[in-house]
């Protein structure tokens, strides 16, 4: 196996999505698929540990999107929602349980290999369902931000660099990095822990300070 290469499980009850997934992965010298299962459960099974879980959102055994995904989380992998589903209440309990994004099934190829890539290096998949599911959900605490905070988030989480930031917002560097350092804490204090501009992003794009991909 080559140093480079991410390893991946898929959990998938339906065999023909899962062969079709396979033979795609073949074709990626970047990635190898240590195994298929159709429950979580079932990759203790595997005999090795693997990086990441591309996640079916709805499983025939009855299991709960945020259950499977603390699940994959507890043995030290990434998690993928991979899914044909509308469900948007499913989406989210995913989104919350801290899945890194989801890609549909009916994604081409090179969408769905970028994806699982993206994931494998424990990065988010930011998408068009992803976010609104994520924009919409209404069961996320609120982390209270102030007018200025959320100013600050908006600005900070589309990219803007600390020196850009407190040149828009008429600030010293040192004061946006503090505001900043206070919008991690208020997250982190509901349960929603923002450690990485990607994370500030999210919690952006949840209580829609931003808006989501085109």
């Amino acid at each position: 196996m080559s140093s480079t290469q991410k390893t991946i499980a898929l959990v998938e009850d339906h065999a023909l999505i899962a062969l079709g997934f396979r033979d795609l992965i073949a074709t990626a010298d970047d990635l190898r698929l240590v195994g298929m299962v159709e429950t979580v459960a079932e990759l203790d099974g595997l005999g090795e540990s693997v990086e990441l879980v591309v996640l079916d959102l709805r499983l025939a055994d009855g299991s709960m999107p945020e259950d499977n995904v603390r699940a994959v989380h507890a043995r030290g992998a990434h998690v993928l929602v991979y899914t044909g589903a509308e469900d948007r209440r499913m989406i989210q309990s995913a989104a919350r349980s801290g899945a890194l994004g989801l890609i549909r099934k009916s994604a081409d190829p090179e969408t769905l290999l970028d994806a699982i890539r993206t994931a494998a290096h424990g990065r988010e998949v930011f998408g068009v369902d992803w976010a609104a599911a994520i924009d919409s959900d209404t069961q996320l605490p609120d982390a209270k931000l102030s007018a200025r905070e959320q100013e600050i988030l908006s600005l900070y989480a589309s990219g803007e660099t600390a020196t850009s930031v407190a040149s828009i917002a008429q600030l010293s560097r040192d004061t946006v990095a503090d505001y900043v350092s206070r919008i991690r804490r208020k997250y982190a204090n509901v349960g929603r822990p923002a450690t990485t501009r990607i994370d500030l992003y999210k919690r952006a794009l949840e209580d829609g300070l931003l808006e989501g991909p085109a």
